[in-house]
């Protein structure tokens, strides 16, 4: 219970410390790559591998084991002259004895070389997992920052459209303008109000996506901050053969799986050491008291002390036929490292299909920015021409309002291209070995 409060209290602290600054996008992919539960889980690989690669180099090690046995025969039995007589015997017998093994065929050396392999892929796994969440991140984060933008348009859409009743009241109240014209304005008003509340909950959603991203417990008091962005017109876009060329030198996922086909040919040579003979090595002391029924026995310690043996052994084990069981062993690994070169050249192709269509998205999203860009300027002289008529009197409400909507659009339009451009190209950068 107590652990449970201490818990509830540092989730209280996190809430706090989210209320008092805005998240900046560093600090998001920081705090998501610290909590994400699927990080979590590829260093808990991690981990397994690092305990996988210890096991095999512990099995170098002499393998040492004691035992101890008490036995009871009644009847005929073996005497200690050895001889038989009808008679009730016990023994006891103590024994530790050691084996180390001296020559595997190369099966220990290898296993050791493919477990450090298995790890090393395990860790490129784990800097993979981290850049898929931090992609994942500036997404989301992009996303809530264009739907704060957005927030902030429809602010000032809905202040202009209250300002402008004022100004209809105040024309209606001297009977300089017709009823009509009042209800057109508070019926803009009301419309504005409503899309206001909309991108608020928009808005909302968005901080909700991104704070679960971070295992944030609650969105609440959750503001990000906006950054500093260059012309984004001005900014030039690498070819994509280029940015593979040094993708394949940096990115994880291909550096994995180059590992793992390292593996691949460690196992072929691990299971080839079945052709080979193996040499053991052991060594041994024990002791036993043995007693009969009706005769007189030394004592036990003079027993354990006079029965002391050691022993001293080398083993050599030739595989002569095992029912083809190493033949296909090899065989499989052999398939095993052909379907891993397979896969490599599938995570080569994928990158590369990954960049073409991120380079041309970002390539489309850089035009469509500029055009974007050059209409709501348009929309913006437009709609200031027809502030001074409306305020004339020579425009009607419903033109007014129609300039209106047609900025806020051009306005939209440029938002959502110039955070889709520049997702698209941090991305490429990132691609390159460029951080968020």
């Amino acid at each position: 219970m107590r652990r449970k409060h201490i818990t509830i209290a540092l989730m209280l602290v996190a809430c706090s410390a989210t209320a008092q600054q805005e998240w900046t996008l560093s600090q998001c992919i920081e705090h998501a790559i610290v909590n994400n539960i699927t990080i979590k889980r590829q260093e808990a690989n991690v981990k397994s591998q690092e305990l996988s690669l210890s096991s095999a180099k512990s099995s170098r090690l002499p393998g040492v084991s004691a035992s101890a046995g008490q036995n009871f025969n009644f009847g005929r039995g073996l005497t200690i002259d050895n001889t038989y007589i009808n008679s009730n015997t016990q023994s006891t017998g103590f024994n530790i004895g050691a084996d180390m093994p001296i020559y595997t065929g190369g099966q220990i050396a290898n296993n050791i070389k493919a477990r450090k392999l298995d790890l090393l892929a395990a860790m490129s796994d784990l800097e993979y997992a981290k850049e898929h969440i931090s992609i994942q991140v500036a997404s989301a984060y992009l996303e809530a920052l264009f739907q704060k933008d957005l927030l902030e348009v429809s602010e000032q859409q809905a202040q202009l459209s209250k300002e402008q009743e004022r100004r209809i009241e105040a024309l209606f109240a001297n009977g300089k303008c017709a009823e009509t014209e009042l209800a057109e304005i508070r019926a803009t008003v009301a419309n504005d109000e409503l899309s206001l509340t909309q991108q608020q909950n928009s808005y909302t959603l968005a901080l909700l996506t991104l704070s679960q991203l971070l295992e944030l417990p609650t969105p609440e008091g959750f503001e990000i901050a906006k950054p500093e962005v260059a012309d984004l017109g001005s900014m030039v876009l690498a070819h994509p053969d280029e940015i593979y060329a040094e993708a394949i030198m940096t990115k994880p996922q291909i550096e994995a799986e180059n590992i793992r086909l390292q593996s691949a040919e460690r196992n072929i040579r691990i299971a080839q050491s079945g052709y080979y003979p193996k040499v053991n090595f052991g060594t041994g002391i024990g002791t036993n008291y043995y007693k009969a029924s009706g005769r007189t026995s030394p004592s036990f310690g003079d027993q354990m002390r006079d029965n002391l043996n050691n022993s001293i052994s080398l083993s050599l084990s030739v595989p002569i036929f095992n029912r083809f069981s190493t033949r296909n062993q090899v065989s499989s690994a052999r398939l095993q490292y052909h379907n891993q070169q397979l896969k490599l050249d599938e995570t080569h192709k994928s990158l590369y299909k990954e960049i073409q269509q991120a380079y041309y998205n970002a390539l489309a999203a850089q035009k469509q920015c500029i055009s974007s860009q050059q209409a709501e300027k348009a929309s913006t002289l437009s709609f200031a021409l027809m502030e001074k008529k409306y305020a004339a009197g020579k425009a009607t409400a419903t033109e007014y309002q129609e300039s209106k909507t047609a900025l806020f659009r051009a306005t939209t339009n440029r938002l959502q291209a110039e955070y889709t451009f520049l997702f698209r190209h941090k991305i490429l950068n990132f691609y390159r070995g460029e951080e968020l």
